[in-house]
């Protein structure tokens, strides 16, 4: 898929300019070589995270309009983390000469030191003005040392993001996309609550940039194209790829088998802390998508551990919500069994739909 190519406008132009200024004479014209078009964002390492987030220029124009400078790239996963219903928009961006590679399906890319993940999560039709609000921005940057997190609070002006330690909460109403008026306490992360996903066996990791999640079209401002080629286009990425990469789904996408949608949600929502080396490895349950083909994974006629009064079930009872610890931690408020543990303070309704008619179709053990 071609798309807006700035290097060659800019070459054109100069051949335009050529054309024009030639005299009748003879005398021979020796062009001038275009400039090399670079990426505006300024990334040193000795100096981020920067207290705002305009500092990094990871975008053109007025800020909130969220509109990628150049070598800002946008990504998204094929299913995404339930986070209150916040909408978001995420970007990867990579310094000058250098390339992501590929590892495996099921694991993130490989960036670069100087590497950025940007994302930021915001409502549409805020109430009472009926307003896009962006809540914050999250940018993970790769130092010499590892990964760092840099959390941005957005002013009310929505002019400007600043970094803060996170930790603290943000009431508010919005009208969905059905028309439907929901409200929420929404939680910022502090660094520590940010570290609880973000770790594999006590290091900081990215966790939805897998070349699983972005085998998929992405609309982008020049053109649909799949995200992976993009990137190796783009020259962000090696062109390494195997010729077939397993995929998660889209779970929302009713077209697609139940299962694959059941275990992409997972995947999305629970693995990163309920995998080797997680947050949550002690647990039974496994949840990335390599390893849910076995039901056993997905706590099918497994037991539970928690103690819940007046509960008699499994962690998940073929065919029975009622006797199924999952479907109950999906749908409780109580903070101490609630799951996902951090990013829900409300109901996630498609997905507490979605597992039900998961479990329910489930007709024995493994």
């Amino acid at each position: 898929m071609k798309y807006n190519n700035p290097l060659r406008l800019l070459t054109l132009g100069l051949a335009f300019a050529f054309l024009v200024s030639c005299s009748d004479d003879d005398e021979q014209y020796v062009p001038i070589p275009p400039a090399v078009v670079t990426s505006p964002v300024v990334m040193d390492l000795t100096q981020v995270p920067y207290t705002n987030l305009s500092e990094y220029k990871f975008f053109d124009g007025d800020m909130k309009e969220q509109k990628p400078a150049y070598g800002v790239i946008p990504y998204q996963p094929a299913s995404q983390l339930f986070t209150d219903y916040a909408e978001k928009k995420r970007f990867i961006w990579l310094p000058k000469n250098t390339k992501a590679t590929y590892d495996a399906d099921g694991k993130v890319l490989e960036l670069p030191v100087g590497a950025a993940l940007i994302k930021t999560f915001y409502y549409n039709r805020v109430q009472p003005s009926n307003t896009t609000k962006i809540i914050e921005t999250r940018v993970m940057i790769r130092k010499e040392s590892g990964w760092i997190f840099a959390e941005y609070v957005w002013n009310d002006a929505q002019t400007e993001a600043t970094l803060s330690p996170g930790g603290n909460n943000v009431p508010l109403t919005w009208i969905d996309a059905n028309d439907v008026t929901k409200s929420a306490n929404y939680h910022i992360p502090s660094a520590a609550e940010c570290f609880t996903c973000h770790n594999i066996n006590e290091v900081n990791v990215p966790i939805g940039i897998k070349p699983q999640n972005l085998n998929w079209n992405y609309a982008y401002t020049s053109g649909t194209q799949n995200q992976l080629q993009k990137l190796i286009d783009f020259g962000y990425l090696e062109d390494t790829l195997p010729e077939n990469i397993v995929s998660t789904v889209d779970f929302n996408d009713t077209s697609k088998p139940l299962e694959l949608r059941a275990r992409s949600y997972f995947d999305a929502n629970c693995a990163h802390c309920h995998q080797d080396g997680g947050h949550a490895e002690n647990y039974a349950m496994r949840f990335p998508f390599s390893q849910t083909e076995n039901r056993t994974n997905m706590g099918v006629c497994v037991s539970h551990t928690h103690y819940v009064p007046g509960f008699a079930g499994r962690l998940v009872t073929p065919g029975d919500i009622d006797r199924s610890m999952v479907y109950y931690r999906l749908t409780t408020d109580e903070v101490n069994l609630m799951m996902p543990y951090l990013g829900r303070t409300i109901l996630h309704d498609e997905a507490v739909a979605l597992v039900a008619e998961w479990i329910n179709s489930v007709t024995d053990c493994p």
